[in-house]
């Protein structure tokens, strides 16, 4: 080994470039999306659509549009950058920004994170309360001392986990994406014969007409909570695209898509959109509804594991325990990562637990997620600028003729105009904000405008309009050398076996085949049940089998994924 390549050696691999042999396929990505975004929270945001007051028709299109858009926005804007550098923002950033900025941005993670774990801990709890018996929480602060016990117990788990066991975990995660599929398919299906039954007298619902009918008059009846009309297409579409703004134009997302090997693969965060966000979204929607019509209340008096228990039996709680659970912890470990980033001397253990005593506390308020959207659009729009930052470094400066990674170039630890521009993009948005001079879904966009503007003035003037013939052929070099040691590494690695023992494809096939029956009973309880007699005891068959199911699922793909695990490393 060379000089160079033994000096490469301990550069921490989250510092260097994706080697080309460790480059993912698009149905790593497909599945990935999918499972990050299907999740517990879903519940919630599907039941905020029916209390915003949206009109059925404004759900179909808008949330169609909206979703399109966000996928289009990782598509062009993230897998670009991230596929023609295979760095992470973070790495990115410390390269055009210096330390400065690199550590305001960490900060802002550590506290963007920290509340998106305490909602997931907030949501997970909610299912144990309703196992408990312990009242709703509808207020932002807790009510009843139960509940803050349940949450303190939920979040220390998941803070331990996210200590010590967070590899366990996301391999768990990888498993839960087909059963979060099929539980939330099988929701409405369970439950629209209760909605149908209320507003048209029968069980059966007929036709496309008819589902349109329950749906405006039961669901998205185009009122809000107060009776009066509510958000538009308009304001559908802006929900559902500024959601997820913080890892597409925010840039987030890099550290996954870097490991992409087409830039068209950053269609296959679809597989998150149009499933986990489109579809998913609307399944809650008719969850809550439906269940609001079982229990006779209205569908702001419920929380996660009362729709998700009328709506699925045990299964349900399931879905709220376990999914929260697995997005706690990838969030809490992520907060933890940028709280070490900034207090280097202590290992990530220990800020990952002291991140994760604040995180515990705030999730006792069960505002966190009943204002889950609003945060996340907020954190969008704190860290919208840094994106727009990378964008104009990276798509704009050759075509201005700039150099890009001017700063490094000048070995700058300090970028002024980075934290200049992030400093003015915040205020832009927020003063816009305080205006009300547009949809408050739609602020990022001309917030994400104006830093590229700001970013692009100030760096010419700082010394991106210079040439810096010298640093590049060394940072060409550089390149070179990283290439090597790379192919170096393939050369070393052996390919991974697949496990294609008889056992383990058994194991695999149970697992499908444990699906697709409670697909099977969920369809029996929708389309065969001719009167509310008959179909009381379709759904109790269904909870029983689903229930049953769901155990024989996770058995038989955890132990496969084991067995998978083991052959590999044998």
């Amino acid at each position: 080994m060379s000089n160079d390549q033994v000096e490469l050696k301990h550069i921490e691999e989250e510092q260097l470039p994706v080697a080309r042999h460790k480059l993912k396929g698009w149905k790593h990505f497909l599945g990935l999306y999918a499972g990050e975004h299907v999740a517990a929270t879903e519940f919630v945001f599907g039941a905020t659509f029916v209390a915003l007051g949206a009109t059925m028709t404004d759900i179909l299109l808008g949330l169609l549009i909206g979703n399109i858009l966000a996928v289009l926005s990782w598509t062009f804007i993230t897998t670009p950058i991230a596929v023609e550098t295979r760095l992470s923002l973070y790495t990115y950033l410390q390269k055009i920004a210096g330390d400065s900025m690199t550590r305001l941005y960490n900060w802002a993670n550590v506290i963007i994170f920290t509340v998106i774990s305490a909602a997931m801990i907030t949501v997970s709890a909610t299912a144990v309360r309703f196992a408990l018996n312990i009242p709703a929480q509808l207020n932002w602060y807790p009510t009843n001392p139960w509940f803050v016990l349940v949450v303190l117990a939920v979040g220390i788990i998941v803070v331990l986990v996210a200590m010590y066991g967070f590899n366990a975990v996301s391999r768990f995660s990888g498993i839960c994406a087909p059963w979060l599929f099929v539980m939330f398919i099988s929701g409405p299906l369970v439950l629209m014969p209760e909605l149908a039954n209320a507003v048209i007298g029968q069980t059966v619902v007929g036709s496309w007409g008819d589902f349109m009918h329950i749906g405006s008059v039961s669901v998205w009846t185009g009122l809000d909570t107060n009776g009066q009309p509510g958000i538009g297409l308009i304001e559908v579409i802006g929900f559902s695209w500024a959601a997820n703004t913080i890892t597409h134009f925010g840039l987030i997302d890099m550290a996954l898509l870097r490991y992409a090997k087409k830039k068209s693969y950053g269609i296959c965060t679809s597989a998150g959109m149009l499933f986990g966000h489109y579809i998913a979204w609307i399944s809650a929607g008719i969850m809550g509804a439906g269940t609001a019509v079982l229990v006779k209340k209205s569908i702001t008096e419920l929380d996660p594991g009362d729709v998700a228990f009328h709506a699925l039996g045990l299964s349900g709680l399931v879905i709220v325990i376990v999914a929260g659970w697995t997005t706690a912890n990838a969030n809490l470990y992520r907060a933890g990562l940028a709280a070490q980033a900034i207090f280097s001397d202590q290992s990530r253990n220990r800020t990952t637990f002291l991140v994760g005593i604040v995180t515990v506390i705030i999730a006792c308020f069960p505002f966190v997620f009943t204002k889950l959207l609003p945060l996340l659009t907020y954190a969008g729009l704190l860290v919208v600028p840094v994106g727009a930052i990378v964008f104009s470094e990276h798509f704009l400066f050759p075509k201005l003729g700039l150099t890009r990674y001017w700063a490094a170039h000048k070995k700058l630890k300090h970028s002024s105009p980075a934290v200049m521009s992030w400093g003015l993009g915040l205020v832009f948005g927020f003063t816009l904000n305080a205006l009300d001079v547009m949809s408050f879904y739609y602020l990022f966009l001309p917030t994400w405008i104006f830093t590229i503007v700001v970013y692009t003035q100030l760096a010419k003037r700082h010394g991106a309009a210079e040439s810096y013939p010298e640093e590049e052929a060394k940072l060409a070099a550089y390149d070179e050398k990283v290439e090597a040691f790379h192919a170096e590494q393939a050369a070393n690695e052996a390919p991974a076996a697949a496990d294609l023992r008889g056992f383990t494809k058994a194991l695999t096939a149970i697992a499908w085949v444990s699906l697709g029956i409670t697909v099977a009973f969920a369809v029996n309880t929708m389309f065969f049940s001719a009167d509310i007699s008959e179909y009381h005891a379709n759904r109790s068959a269904f909870f029983n089998f689903a229930f049953a199911c769901t155990v024989i699922y996770f058995t038989s793909a955890y132990w496969a994924m084991h067995r998978k695990k083991q052959f590999a490393s044998a």
